[in-house]
């Protein structure tokens, strides 16, 4: 199989997944994959082979969901005001944050295929915002809100990303997550917004339904 780079990521994208509106936010449509396509039942070893990392991106995630239905809930948390998407994965926050309003955003996420996925589910939902490849974590830009959703999956990416959000909550940024109940959630630091319960793959996350909660961090 021909190998997958960043230059030929968006005809990849289109050929392994459907235009999909997820459960808990079917205001907006993403380049998704499920059990149907190929993209969902390759090995990480095969991926390794064509070049393309885990493709978080082509999921919507129990956390990135319960916080998109949060912002288009409360679109006053956003409105007029720059917002960081930290981990955005497809752009489902970012593009939830476009649509409330958000003065700007930029969508930040380390995975090379997390850009394209973008700017492919930005044309579908008629929004725009930026992207970075670049690894933020530790950067204080003046962000007036930072978004998260689904990130405390392990405990070293717990370890990194708590001191930073509690130092940009201390520079004046709003800092609030999306989280499932992943077991390295730092409940302690956090005060709770809204919870819900979200459908989601049992292939993915073992359930049909996940209680996820928005939090701020305090």
């Amino acid at each position: 199989m021909r190998r997958i780079t960043a230059d030929n990521a968006a005809a990849f994208i289109r050929a392994n997944t459907a235009l999909t509106r997820p459960p808990h936010v079917p205001e907006i449509a993403l380049h998704l994959a499920d059990e149907a396509h190929d993209l969902w039942q390759r090995t990480e070893e095969e991926l390794a082979e064509i070049g393309l990392p885990p493709p978080f991106w082509a999921f919507a995630w129990a956390g990135g969901q319960g916080l998109a239905r949060y912002v288009l809930d409360h679109p006053e948390t956003v409105r007029d005001r720059t917002v960081l998407d930290f981990a955005t994965g497809s752009g489902l926050v970012a593009i939830a944050a476009a649509m409330a309003g958000a003065k700007r955003v930029m969508a930040a996420d380390i995975d090379p295929f997390s850009a394209p996925a973008c700017a492919l589910n930005m044309a579908e939902n008629h929004v725009q915002f930026e992207t970075t490849q670049d690894d933020l974590v530790g950067l204080t830009d003046g962000w007036d809100v930072v978004l998260a959703g689904d990130v405390f999956y392990d405990r070293a990416m717990t370890e990194t990303l708590t001191p930073w959000f509690e130092r940009l909550s201390r520079a004046g940024s709003t800092v609030i997550v999306g989280d499932p109940g992943r077991s390295y959630l730092p409940r302690e630091r956090l005060s709770e917004l809204a919870v819900y319960t979200v459908p989601v793959t049992r292939a993915l996350e073992d359930a049909e339904v996940k209680r996820t909660t928005v939090w701020q961090f305090t």
